[in-house]
């Protein structure tokens, strides 16, 4: 069974957001959703465009070109007080609502838990019933390599505070992907001084980050890439190689060559079989995949096999090891391979736990936004009033200042940068202000990775080993998507999957425009206060002292902890 596509349906030209304050729809929010979508799907956004896959192996932002066509319609004619309903990827239904309501409600890849796995999805999948949506695919907030450069940058960070107290001068860091998400990997360790070696299988996707200036260098052999890094160690010069190769293969050469990194992780599209490619000559795997893809799947699984020995092993040998949350772990697992210690402990730890947790408990989380004039101007006087309004967050400025120098606009302008509870509604207010005034000269589309502090439930990455063991209890995501509906974001989202495969996480996104009028305003500080101070009640909920503090420090209001102050 062929997947149905209906290709005879694709646009003749490539798929690009419309720019300017002209409309198409009859308001903003719709606009702002349809130009999102189109964002998606920009070749120079998107990993395979023509079969609408904006990233993470299989993560699309409509289920068809037929569905594609629906969505556009369906955004045109939208009135005012009306909600469109999009069950995966497919435009479903338009309902009677308010004008204050969410403009597009969305659901991707759920499935009933008993049945939610893999295998099932595929079925379905191929009958045309549903799509992966990954995180910001499916629901039309994905911003290219920069949406997760940031999170990337200060899971570095903290790292080499942690084990070094410094950043990284002279540290080599082996890792893989170079692809939509994954190609943040080179330009986050070079940002914190690191020598990074990042594997890819595809030459043409080490080629576009090397374009693109998140990557220094494109080589071919091992040898060639470990003479440049050889040399940047020496002269302590932060460097990124991207080596066209097999990870599984570099890893036990590196084994078997006495190299330890100094620190070791991953984000190929583990998650997924059908897109973590087998050892061997690429074009053959492929074809392969095509031909047999349960074989594709047991040789890709063989090579996460070797791939996560080559990790332990290493690890053994002194490298600070690490997942990032694509599931390499929870694959090697699936096929036998020992990566839990006795208590159940993986044996390399998350980076959430390692790293970023204690930023969750403040409410902090990958904050977004974009520009819907197109206008690069309109993002960099954002990022004037942001280091303005936050004069002593040294961490922010230290950030803007490196992606102002560093960081492209690819598609539409947009920014990333974490800010927690209370900080993201007190600059939605700004942002809101600058749309009023002028002085940006449209909209700008604010929203965030599903990878937040309260919005995911995922045991194998955001929510591994929590301090209740409270990892796999998924109320939490819905939760935070009922509230975003209820405060008036402008379109939410629940999906299944994301980061680590179905099954394995449940998760929720929101997205609000900040229009310039005095209406948006109010639900602004509804929604920006909602989001993260989910963050805050599901981390206070699972006992962390931080998110107590701050709790009691900004009056969230937790009835339990209320209770508990009345009878002390």
């Amino acid at each position: 069974m062929t997947r149905p596509m209906y290709m005879e349906e694709k646009p003749q030209k490539p798929v690009k957001a419309a720019q300017g304050t002209e409309l198409r729809c009859k308001t903003w929010e719709a606009e702002a959703a349809l130009r999102m979508m189109e964002n998606n799907l920009d070749p120079d956004v998107a990993l395979v465009p023509d079969e609408l896959i904006v990233y993470g192996g299989s993560g699309r932002a409509a289920r068809n070109w037929r569905a594609y066509h629906n969505i556009v319609r369906a955004l045109k004619d939208l009135e005012p007080d009306e909600t469109l309903l999009v069950q995966s990827g497919k435009p479903v239904g338009v309902i009677k609502t308010y004008p204050h309501a969410s403009r597009v409600l969305i659901a991707n890849a759920n499935i009933v838990p008993k049945w939610s796995t893999q295998e099932n999805f595929d079925k379905y999948d191929q009958m045309g019933l549903t799509m992966y949506g990954q995180m910001t695919a499916g629901s039309w907030i994905y911003i290219a390599t920069q949406g997760i450069l940031q999170g990337t940058y200060e899971t570095v960070a903290a790292l080499a505070d942690t084990h070094y107290h410094s950043d990284l001068k002279g540290k080599f860091v082996l890792t893989a992907g170079l692809g939509a998400m994954s190609g943040a990997q080179p330009l986050a360790i070079t940002m914190n001084e690191g020598i990074a070696l990042i594997v890819e299988v595809f030459e043409d996707r080490v080629q576009q980050k090397v374009n693109e200036g998140y990557c220094d260098i494109l080589c071919h052999t091992l040898d060639e890439a470990l003479t440049h890094i050889e040399k940047a160690k020496t002269n302590q010069t932060p460097l990124s190689v991207g080596l066209v190769g097999n990870i599984a293969t570099v890893a036990a050469e590196l084994i078997q060559k006495n190299i330890t990194p100094d620190i070791i992780t991953d984000q190929t599209s583990a998650h997924d079989l059908l897109y973590y490619y087998p050892e061997g000559n690429l074009q053959e795997k492929l074809n392969l995949r095509d031909r047999d893809p349960e074989q594709f799947k047991k040789e890709a699984q063989a090579s996460i096999v070797k791939h996560v020995t080559a990790i332990l092993q290493m690890q053994e040998r002194g490298a600070i090891c690490f997942d990032y949350g694509n599931n390499l772990r929870g694959q090697a697992e699936l096929a036998g391979l020992k990566i839990r210690d006795d208590k159940g402990r993986f044996l390399y730890p998350g980076f959430v736990p390692a790293y970023i947790r204690p930023l969750f408990c403040q409410g902090k989380g990958p904050f977004r936004w974009a520009a819907l004039s197109g206008d690069p101007q309109d993002i960099l006087r954002i990022d004037k009033a942001l280091l303005e309004i936050f004069p002593e967050d040294k961490m922010l400025d230290r950030w803007i200042n490196k992606a102002q120098k560093s960081v492209p606009f690819i598609g539409l302008p947009s920014r990333v940068c974490w800010l927690g509870y209370g900080d993201r509604a007190k600059f939605g207010k700004v942002i809101n202000d600058l749309v009023a005034s002028g002085e940006v000269k449209a909209p700008i589309v604010i929203g965030r990775d599903h990878l937040d502090c309260g919005s995911v439930a995922s045991p194998n990455r955001e929510t591994e080993g929590m301090k209740d063991g409270s990892d796999a209890i998924a109320d939490w995501p819905f939760l935070n998507a009922l509230g975003n509906v209820a405060c008036g974001a402008d379109w939410v989202s629940i999906h299944n999957g994301g980061g680590v495969g179905i099954g394995y996480s449940t998760h929720a996104g929101m997205v609000i425009v900040a229009t310039g009028t005095k209406e948006k305003q109010q639900r602004l500080q509804r929604v920006l206060t909602c989001d993260p101070g989910l963050g805050i009640m599901r981390h206070a909920d699972a006992g962390y002292e931080p998110a107590l503090k701050i709790a009691q420090q900004k009056n969230v209001n937790i009835p339990w902890m209320q209770q508990n102050n009345e009878c002390l």
